[in-house]
C-alpha cells in the first residue's frame, strides 16, 4: 500500500478521535439535560415541542412506559411516511411529476427509514420527489438516529441509577438528541459538503446535449442537506441511486473524507459519552478499545486483500471510482459496515471475496464496531453482559456490571437479542437459495450468488442498508420479506436492552471488592472483543465458508463469478 494511503488513514483516525472526544462531552451534557450555552438559542423550540405534544420532560419513566412511547412514536412515523410515499404524486415539490410508489415499495422504504436501515429498493433520482426526500426521508433520518441516541442515555441511566429503575423520558431524549446534537452537526456538514460541489437545488432536472448529439437528463435536488444527516445519523440512504459513488453526491476526495469521517463520528463519540455519563470515562474508553481491537485488523485484512487484487491483475479497481482509489474505497466499505450506515462509494459486489467477507462478518455480528447512532453501543452492551456472565462462570462468582448484579433475566434477554437476528439471517438465506423469490433475484451463481443473498439478509436484519449489488431486490416478495427483517432486527434488540437496563436500574449496586471483575481494564477489553469474534465465527462460519471463502479459493484457481 502506498505511503500516501497510510498517511491518509493516520490523518483520518487522528481527526476522528480529535473531534469525537469533545463532541462526546457535549453529547453527555445534552442527554443529561444540560444544554451548552452556545445552543441555548434553540431552547424555545424544545419547549414548543413539549407544549404541542403535552409532555412534561421532567417526568421520568420506567422501562415499560419508555418502550411504549418509543414504539408508538416509531409506528406513527412509519404510517406517516408510508402514506406520504403512496400519495407522492398528489403532493408538492415534485417537479418531475413522479407517481406514488407501489404498496410494497412504500412499505419497504417506510420501514427502512424508520428503523435507521435506509435499505433502498428504488433509485432516488428516478422515483422520489423533493418533498418525499426532504419531508419524508430526511425527517426519519433525524428521528431514527435520535431514537438510537436515546438508548445510549438509557444504558447510562440503567447502570448508574440507584434502585428506582427510572430511565428518563423518551420524548425529552428524542427532542434533545435531534435539536442539540443532530441538527447543528448536520447544518455544519451540509455547508461543508455543498462547498465541495455536492448539489443542493430545487430546480427541475435540466436536459443536456451530449457530444454524440443525444439528450441526457441531469438529476438535481437538495442532496447536500440530506447527505449530511444520512452520514452523521448513520442512516446511509443516498439521494441518488448509486449513493456516494455518484459524482453529484460525492464529487471530490475532500467530500469523500468528510462523509467517511461523519460515518464514524457519532458512533465513536457516543462510546466516550457513555463513560462521561457514568462518571467513569475509563468505562467508555475500554469499550472503545475493544471496538478498535476488532476494527483495525479487519480493516487491514480488507486492505491487504484489495491491494493483492485478482491474481495476475494487481490491485482491484473494479467497481471503484478512479478519483478515490482502492484504499479510500476499502476504508469506506469497512466503516459503513462497521457502523449501521450502509452508504457506499464503491460497489461491494466488485470487491475481492475476502474484503466482502469482512463487510458481511461485521454486519452479522450486529455492527457493534462501531455501530450506528446508539445501535453499536447497545449491541456491544449485550455482548458485555454475555462476557461478564462467562467471566463469572469461569471464576465462580456472580457477574456484575458497575456493581449491578447480572442475573438470569438479563442474560436471557441478551441472548434473545443476539440469537433471534442471527437465526433470522440464517433462515432467510437458507430459504433464499431454494425459493423462486430468492433465486430469481440473483445476478450471479455459485458462492457469489450465496454471498448476495447472505449480504441482503445481513444488511436488512442488521439495519445496515448497504447492498452487495447484483441482487434484484425490487420484487413484491423481497420488499415485504426484507421489510419485516428490518423491523425485527431493529426492535428485537431495542426492546430487550431497555428491559435489561430497567432491571439493572432497579437493583442496588454492590460495593466493589477484591473479587470484582473490573470492566475498565485490558482483560475485559480482550474478553469482550473475543466474545464478539467467537460468537460470529461459531454462528456464521459454515455459511461464510460456502460463500466468500469458497469464492476466494475458486478465484485463486482461475474461476470468477
Amino acid at each position: 500500500m502506498p505511503r500516501q494511503d497510510v498517511l491518509t488513514l493516520l490523518i483520518y483516525f487522528g481527526v476522528l478521535l480529535t473531534l469525537a472526544y469533545p463532541l462526546a462531552k457535549m453529547m453527555a451534557k445534552v442527554l443529561e439535560g444540560q444544554i451548552p450555552v452556545f445552543l441555548r438559542w434553540l431552547a424555545p423550540i424544545e419547549h414548543f415541542c413539549y407544549r404541542v405534544a403535552g409532555i412534561n420532560p421532567a417526568t421520568e419513566q420506567k422501562a415499560i412506559p419508555y418502550l411504549k412511547d418509543l414504539l408508538v412514536f416509531n409506528f406513527v412515523g412509519f404510517i406517516f411516511l408510508f402514506v406520504m410515499l403512496l400519495l407522492q404524486g398528489l403532493l408538492p415539490l415534485n417537479p418531475q411529476n413522479f407517481a406514488g410508489l407501489s404498496w410494497h415499495l412504500a412499505f419497504n422504504t417506510a420501514v427502512s427509514f424508520v428503523t435507521n436501515t435506509n435499505w433502498q429498493a428504488y433509485s432516488g433520482e428516478a422515483a422520489l420527489s423533493n418533498f418525499s426526500q426532504m419531508i419524508g426521508l430526511t425527517t426519519q433520518n433525524f428521528v431514527s438516529a435520535a431514537t438510537g441516541l436515546a438508548i445510549v442515555a438509557v444504558i447510562a441511566r440503567g447502570l448508574s441509577r440507584k434502585v428506582d429503575g427510572r430511565l428518563g423520558n423518551f420524548a425529552a431524549d428524542l427532542v434533545r438528541g435531534t435539536l442539540y446534537i443532530l441538527l447543528p452537526l448536520s447544518i455544519v456538514w451540509a455547508v461543508l459538503l455543498a462547498s465541495t460541489g455536492v448539489v443542493q437545488s430545487f430546480s427541475a432536472f435540466p436536459t443536456a446535449t451530449t457530444l454524440e448529439g443525444t439528450e441526457q437528463v441531469i438529476p438535481l435536488g437538495p442532496a447536500a442537506s440530506q447527505i449530511a444527516i444520512k452520514q452523521l445519523g448513520t442512516n446511509g440512504g443516498g439521494f441518488f441511486g448509486v449513493n456516494s459513488a455518484h459524482p453529484f453526491e460525492n464529487p471530490t476526495p475532500f467530500s469523500n473524507f468528510l462523509q467517511v469521517l461523519a460515518i464514524l463520528l457519532l458512533p465513536v463519540a457516543q462510546v466516550f459519552a457513555l463513560g462521561f455519563m457514568l462518571g467513569r470515562p475509563k468505562e467508555g474508553r475500554a469499550i472503545l478499545a475493544a471496538m478498535f481491537l476488532l476494527f483495525i485488523p479487519l480493516l487491514c485484512f480488507a486492505l491487504w486483500s484489495e491491494h493483492q487484487g485478482v491474481p495476475g491483475l494487481g490491485a482491484n479497481m473494479e467497481g471503484k471510482e478512479v478519483r478515490l482509489g482502492v484504499t479510500e474505497s476499502v476504508l469506506w466499505g469497512v466503516a459503513t459496515t462497521a457502523a449501521s450506515n450502509g452508504s457506499v462509494n464503491a460497489m461491494h459486489s466488485s470487491f475481492t471475496p475476502l474484503a466482502g467477507l469482512v463487510f458481511i462478518f461485521q454486519m452479522l455480528t450486529g455492527e457493534v464496531v462501531f455501530g450506528g447512532a446508539g445501535a453499536g453501543l447497545y449491541g456491544m452492551a449485550l455482548y458485555a453482559i454475555i462476557t461478564l456472565f462467562l467471566a463469572g462462570l469461569m471464576v465462580g462468582r456472580s457477574p456484575e456490571w458497575l456493581g449491578k448484579k447480572i442475573e438470569a433475566y438479563e442474560v436471557k434477554l441478551a441472548l434473545v437479542a443476539l440469537l433471534v437476528p442471527s437465526a433470522l439471517v440464517l433462515l432467510g438465506t437458507s430459504l433464499g437459495v431454494i425459493m423462486p423469490w430468492g433465486l430469481g433475484a440473483l445476478a450471479h451463481q455459485g458462492p457469489h450468488g450465496l454471498s448476495e443473498i447472505l449480504y441482503g439478509f445481513a444488511s436488512t436484519v442488521g439495519n445496515n442498508g448497504s447492498a452487495f449489488g447484483g441482487l434484484g431486490a425490487g420484487s413484491a416478495a423481497l420488499n415485504t420479506i426484507f421489510g419485516f427483517c428490518m423491523l425485527i432486527g431493529r426492535f428485537v434488540v431495542i426492546i430487550p436492552i431497555v428491559l435489561i437496563m430497567g432491571s439493572l436500574g432497579a437493583k442496588r449496586a454492590v460495593p466493589p471488592s477484591s473479587g470484582t471483575f473490573p470492566t475498565d481494564g485490558p482483560l475485559f477489553v480482550v474478553l469482550l472483543a473475543g466474545v464478539v469474534l467467537i460468537f460470529g465465527a461459531l454462528t456464521f462460519f459454515p455459511v461464510l465458508v460456502l460463500g466468500p471463502i469458497a469464492e476466494h479459493f475458486l478465484m485463486l484457481a482461475g474461476s470468477t463469478f
